[in-house]
């Protein structure tokens, strides 16, 4: 399914941009997946993050959607257009019958981004397994023309605040080692980093090396410190 997935996404990158930005595409692709290939695992206390969700500037809105009939049909579009869209639509629709919640995040009313979330479980065979009342943040995306905008952190820290007034215990989230743009998104957010990781999937069997992280009991200490006195998120400032 994921190498039929990557053939529907190159082919649809073919047909947008022509041979030559498509080669180069790939090739890029393949450096970062044999050469770049770790990921930046990061974590949130959820308990921690004690204030009601902060008030979003007037020209902002986050919106939560949880089954795929909620989806207006201008913004469906907007999230299966820059790529295959019939890939797209299937990960939607599988998402949403996963659990899924999808974060919306409009500009004056237009889609400005979005993110996923997941509870209990990962969408796909993770860094680690997470607890029943743990949460998983992927997926993100900001469009082009909202971006440099503190779009992505005004998003992540509305989630993490509601989550939190939901009881929520733990975030995770992750982004790829060389992903600067995220990686500088994610450090002012009150995700924590974790490590750094490779996750592989072999016959059925997810393999997982971790390197250069924190104490291998750093995520249990955590929880048993959930019950000591919260303290307030550090809050951005574009």
């Amino acid at each position: 399914m994921r190498i039929y997935s990557l053939l529907n996404r190159i082919a649809a990158f073919y047909s947008s941009h022509g041979l030559v930005p498509t080669i180069r595409r790939v090739k890029l692709a393949a450096k970062r997946a044999l050469f770049a290939n770790r990921m930046v695992v990061f974590y949130c206390d959820l308990p921690k993050q004690v204030s009601p969700p902060d008030e979003l500037p007037n020209s902002l809105k986050v919106e939560r959607v949880i089954t795929y009939a909620q989806l207006n049909p201008e913004d469906l579009q907007n999230l299966t257009s820059f790529w295959n869209p019939k890939q797209a639509h299937r990960n939607i629709r599988e998402r949403f019958a996963q659990g899924a919640s999808l974060w919306l995040i409009r500009s004056a009313d237009k889609l400005a981004g979005y993110g996923w979330s997941l509870q209990g479980r990962t969408i796909a065979p993770y860094f680690l397994q997470l607890g029943e009342n743990d949460v998983q943040l992927f997926d993100f995306y900001t469009f082009p023309k909202f971006r440099g905008r503190a779009t992505h952190w005004f998003l992540t820290s509305h989630i993490l605040q509601t989550l939190a007034a939901e009881g929520r215990a733990r975030a995770f989230g992750d982004t790829a080692e060389w992903n600067k743009a995220q990686l500088s998104s994610f450090k002012v957010t009150p995700f924590r980093r974790l490590g750094l990781a490779r996750c592989f999937t072999v016959l059925g069997h997810t393999l997982v090396f971790w390197c250069a992280n924190e104490p291998s009991e750093q995520i249990r200490k955590d929880r048993e410190r959930r019950n000591e006195a919260p303290t307030t998120a550090r809050l951005y400032e574009q």
